[in-house]
């Protein structure tokens, strides 16, 4: 008699979640979005379950020394909307680089979560912190695995 082939399904209860701590200098914004989402996730763990949260915490140190390439800096624009009538507010790369720089990186990780309740508890994990200090020592966290 043959049986049949189970699937892993991961519970919220089965696994424990670590720390990682990556640094931004001078890395290109979205090379770098797509490994903290793909952490954030929990997809580089051989446990992950698309609906659970099986990911782990990133700790971002210097976000606001983040780079881009090309012509992006000139061109790209954050968009977003008040819900009332012509309120549509759009702000330019280089002033949101200016006012609030960890926005920069956290808009490009969002984007790159699934477009649910989940993903707004994913990005609960990340922590974007704009100097070489963080709160974060006493969980004790690793560098990024590349």
């Amino acid at each position: 008699m043959k049986t049949a082939n189970k699937s892993y399904l991961a519970r919220q209860q089965d696994f424990v979640r670590g720390w990682y701590v990556v640094d931004a200098t001078d890395q290109v914004l979205g090379r770098l979005a797509v490994r903290i989402a793909t952490v954030l996730m929990g997809k580089h763990k051989p446990t992950y379950t698309p609906h659970v949260d099986t990911g782990d915490f990133v700790v971002v140190l210097n976000a606001d020394k983040v780079k881009v390439t090309g012509r992006k800096s000139e061109t790209m624009v954050y968009q977003r909307y008040s819900r009332y009538p012509g309120g549509l507010k759009e702000t330019p790369f280089e002033r949101m680089m200016e006012r609030h720089p960890e926005r920069v990186l956290r808009e490009a990780v969002r984007r790159m979560l699934p477009k649910n309740a989940l993903a707004r508890h994913m990005l609960t994990k990340l922590k974007l912190y704009n100097g070489a200090e963080h709160p974060h020592q006493a969980q004790m966290p690793d560098p990024l695995p590349s």
